[in-house]
């Protein structure tokens, strides 16, 4: 059986963090494995605390999943100290591991920071050239490529942009944020795809970041080519957001357990 690691933080509401990526990666047919960052208390109305683990204490977690079962794939959520980066680029390139998918959070759905400053200019020095595909959303975008982004044009600009900050990886640019239906540039270095996509009038949206590049480092650890990879990640999350299924007072978390995962 194919594995896959996540390194991110814990939520405890089971919407977004490792909660979402293990049952993402489970429900796409791999072992899920995780490493945590960071404790969160958040739910979805927002994050109310973090509390990092130390870097020793994650260079203890990452040495104990790389010594026994060596994953296929790396997704990294949530890092919010310089120190946990420097950690995790350490030892990635200690295991050479290999299909890293890199999520690179900073602000929750809700508006909530999640990430240092110091921190954010670490994450791009130092893990962003060490990924093999980045997910930034638009907001996320903005800040890795150092520019505004209004229209499909400027998505391909950024997203070649950041590629070039990275050693030959790809950027997934996704446009959920009001520029586009949902429709996702990927640059792989050398070319651009559009993935087209429809937006579906659901509210729970907690988690979809997480959800969509677990599934992406899912479909890599099986195997498949990364625009494969892409193209059933976002088949699966777009099954999860039509499910529409309601837990909380807010906005509720995508309801994975409900879908059973379609290949083609």
């Amino acid at each position: 059986m194919r594995t896959t690691l996540t390194i991110a933080g814990s939520d405890c509401s089971g919407g977004a963090g490792i909660q979402a990526d293990i049952k993402t990666m489970t429900m796409n047919g791999v072992y899920a494995m995780s490493v945590i960052t960071s404790l969160t208390a958040q739910n979805t109305l927002g994050v109310t605390g973090i509390y990092d683990v130390t870097p020793a204490f994650l260079a203890k977690q990452l040495d104990a999943v790389f010594s026994d079962i060596f994953p296929d794939a790396v997704k990294i959520g949530m890092v919010s100290a310089p120190g946990l980066i420097d950690v995790i680029t350490d030892k990635l390139a200690f295991y050479e591991a290999g299909n890293i998918v890199l999520d690179p959070v900073m602000v929750a759905t809700s508006g909530a920071r999640l990430i240092t400053y110091e921190a954010q200019e670490i994450l791009v020095e130092k893990l962003l050239p060490s990924a093999d595909v980045v997910t930034p959303n638009i907001p996320e975008a903005e800040i890795l490529a150092g520019i505004t982004i209004s229209n499909k044009a400027d998505m391909e600009t950024a997203a070649k942009t950041i590629g070039e900050k990275m050693q030959g990886g790809a950027v997934l640019l996704k446009g959920g944020h009001s520029i586009c239906d949902a429709d996702d540039f990927l640059w792989d270095g050398e070319k651009g795809r559009w993935f087209r996509g429809k937006r579906i009038a659901n509210s729970n949206t907690h988690g979809t970041g997480c959800t969509l590049s677990s599934a992406i480092a899912s479909q890599l650890a099986m195997g498949k080519a990364l625009h494969e990879a892409v193209f059933l990640a976002k088949n699966y999350i777009s099954d999860c957001l039509e499910a529409n299924q309601d837990l909380g007072h807010g906005s509720g978390p995508l309801m994975h357990n409900y879908i059973l995962f379609k290949e083609g």
